[in-house]
């Protein structure tokens, strides 16, 4: 296999079939040749090709229907691995996954402030060494590199072009990546990436579309259509942490007032708490954060609890209008805000149900990821999943 390439799947075909074996495996040829519509001929030479590659294995024989038994075919989930990295804003998180998504190891790095482009992508090289030391693995025996990265990414160029809480701009990651590594390199906004890493490894069936949102330090989402991520124009496509959500409220970051993520963040909840407290003459308060008032509200007191639940109120507006511009079969909540589950999520269907346009908009599902803190670094693995598995859709 050539280095960081997707060479092994340079056809249509090969891909097709790959798929098929990852999403039924165990699977005959038959079956394969089946449920695909392909000749047999042409799926028997293919699965040739993938078992000396070491792709794919045969396992027992299937059940007979009548004649010889069929002999199965599985994916061969560590004859590659993939290394995903989940880049800031406080710290770069990067993995060893294997060709079924399982992570076999991880490293932690801390990002100090201020930082520097040069500086930031050392930090990024720095733990992709370190994570391949621990998992035993040359780069050799990977299939690239996914990186998530938060703020506004070009796609196509790999390259971050404003990561505001880290005050960087034009960062060529995946330039670097690829001279530094020479594999393949996706890079992706994390918001975009976790929307995928749902999609793929967050158990939620086959579905047509699925918006994933992201709600802590900032508020992002990702959406995703038959398997794919949808960029928009000019790849801010999912940015509703930036939705008006009051036109008279107070400034966002991006220059504009009454956002969605002047409202949905840890620390736009703690600063409305802050004003409760003070218009109730409590001056001594200590200084809050979103962690604390979720604990706060658990303890049992009210005004936190309020706080929480108008925050609920918020993020369910901003998902109706979601549900009314895309219309998804489900959306995902992810982020540190989502911590505070009990208290945000029956208060985000409600609202749901009470302003979406029709009965079925109501009755949209609205869940939260079971994937946790992973599902950013595993939707950096999916970045390259995509190329590995559905090529075919690309």
């Amino acid at each position: 296999m050539q280095r960081g390439t997707f060479q092994l799947m340079k056809s249509v075909n090969k891909s097709i079939i790959l798929n098929k074996i990852r999403t039924c495996e165990p699977i005959s040829r038959a079956q394969i040749a089946k449920e695909t519509e392909l000749t047999p001929p042409t799926v028997s030479s293919i699965v040739k090709e993938l078992l000396k590659q070491n792709m794919v294995y045969e396992s027992d024989s299937g059940q007979s229907m009548g004649g010889r038994r069929p002999t199965m075919l599985q994916i061969n989930k560590t004859a590659f691995y993939l290394v995903g990295v989940d880049a800031g804003p406080e710290k770069v998180e990067t993995i060893v996954a294997d060709l079924g998504g399982k992570i076999t190891e991880r490293v932690s790095f801390t990002l100090e402030s201020p930082i520097s482009n040069v500086s930031f992508l050392d930090a990024i090289k720095q733990s992709i060494y370190q994570v391949l030391q621990n998992a035993s693995i040359q780069i050799d025996d990977t299939m690239g590199i996914g990186v998530a990265m938060h703020g506004v990414v070009e796609v196509t160029t790999g390259t971050s072009l404003y990561a505001p809480n880290l005050q960087l701009t034009n960062v060529p990651i995946k330039e670097e990546l690829e001279k530094e590594f020479h594999v393949t390199t996706k890079v992706e906004n994390d918001a975009r990436a976790m929307a995928l890493g749902e999609a793929w490894f967050g158990g939620h069936g086959e579905l047509g579309s699925m918006v994933a949102v992201n709600l802590g330090r900032g508020v992002g989402a990702g959406i995703v259509t038959d398997g794919k991520l949808f960029h928009g124009a000019e790849d801010i496509a999912g940015e509703i942490g930036h939705m008006t959500i009051d036109i008279n409220g107070d400034v966002c970051e991006c220059g504009n007032r009454g956002c969605l993520q002047t409202f949905a963040t840890g620390s736009a909840i703690a600063k409305r708490a802050h004003q409760k407290l003070a218009e109730q003459g409590d001056e001594n308060a200590f200084k809050l954060t979103g962690e604390s008032v979720f604990e706060l509200a658990k303890a049992g007191n009210s005004l936190y609890i309020d706080v929480l639940k108008e925050t609920g109120f918020i993020i369910g507006v901003g998902l109706t209008n979601v549900i009314h511009i895309v219309n998804p079969e489900k959306i995902v909540l992810g982020g540190g805000v989502m911590n505070s589950e009990e208290f945000l999520l029956p208060v985000i269907r409600k609202t749901i149900k009470n302003n979406a346009l029709t009965e079925r908009a109501k009755k949209t599902e609205v869940t939260v990821t079971k994937l946790g803190k992973d599902a950013t670094v595993l939707g950096a693995v999916a970045l390259l999943f995509v190329e590995i598995f559905d090529s075919v859709l690309g």
